[in-house]
């Protein structure tokens, strides 16, 4: 079958979070709808369509929307209102230890990982040293996940999100893990993806170099609003001047 051009498609969707005085009436709105909350919408009335094979970075301000739109793609939250269609198998290096058993070794986490990602274990089975030899976390691959490092953990998550073979590529942040080293090879290896494969990427950073490497299309969000959607060089010139945003260093050696 001849595969949909449009990957993504966002029609008029707006995402409502409740904003409670406090955990306790979060937890007592649970049993009682009358309790007060203030309503916030991290996404408002936002259109867009991503085709197949591009890469388009959002920008914006911290509380912008650009976290919960990509949420939204993953399935890891649902619209309040609107339509939200995608085409394609989604690896998200969002939260990247976010799935991991810690009693299990991490080669037996690379399994429980696709499982979650809905790949068979044979597809997995090939790829198993692949993932293996990108993480290099030597002997810990086959000790518990419990006493690995933060830094391990992000190692391990990244080699198996980025080698399972997307069809929509999401980073949020993620190219900051580990060390000048593992990030040079966790940037290559994007590059190595995008140019080789018929991948859609989805960027959030505030780097704005980084985000001029990779992509060629901006969206620039405030608000939860889109407020321009043009090509990279335009829309990080809006980013960085209209919106009144300081170009970042990339982030230091960990």
């Amino acid at each position: 079958m001849e595969k949909e051009e449009n990957i993504i498609e966002f029609r008029h969707v707006t995402k409502t979070y409740k904003l409670y005085k406090n955990d306790k009436q979060r937890l007592m709105a649970v049993f009682n709808k009358r309790i007060k909350y203030i309503p916030k919408k991290a996404v408002n009335d936002l259109s867009f369509v991503i085709k197949r094979g591009e890469a388009v970075a959002f920008l914006g301000k911290n509380g912008a929307g650009k976290s919960t739109i990509l949420k939204i793609v993953t399935g890891v939250t649902y619209p309040t209102e609107g339509e939200v269609i995608v085409r394609g198998r989604v690896s998200a290096l969002l939260e990247l230890t976010a799935g991991f058993d810690k009693e299990m070794t991490g080669r037996e986490n690379i399994y429980l990982k696709g499982q979650i990602m809905g790949i068979r274990d044979e597809e997995i089975h090939k790829l198993e040293e692949t993932i293996v030899d990108f993480a290099d976390i030597g002997d810990y691959m086959d000790q518990p996940v419990r006493s690995y490092s933060s830094g391990m953990k992000a190692r391990l998550g990244f080699a198996i999100n980025i080698n399972t073979h997307p069809e929509i590529l999401i980073i949020d942040e993620a190219l900051s893990v580990g060390d000048k080293a593992f990030r040079r090879k966790c940037v290559s290896k994007v590059n190595e993806i995008m140019d080789s494969e018929d991948v859609t990427l989805l960027f959030v950073t505030h780097s704005t170099d980084m985000a001029r490497e990779f992509c060629h299309r901006g969206i620039v969000l405030k608000n939860g609003k889109q407020i321009y959607d043009a090509d990279i060089d335009s829309a990080l010139d809006l980013y960085e001047t209209a919106i009144n945003v300081k170009k970042k260093p990339d982030t230091k050696d960990a």
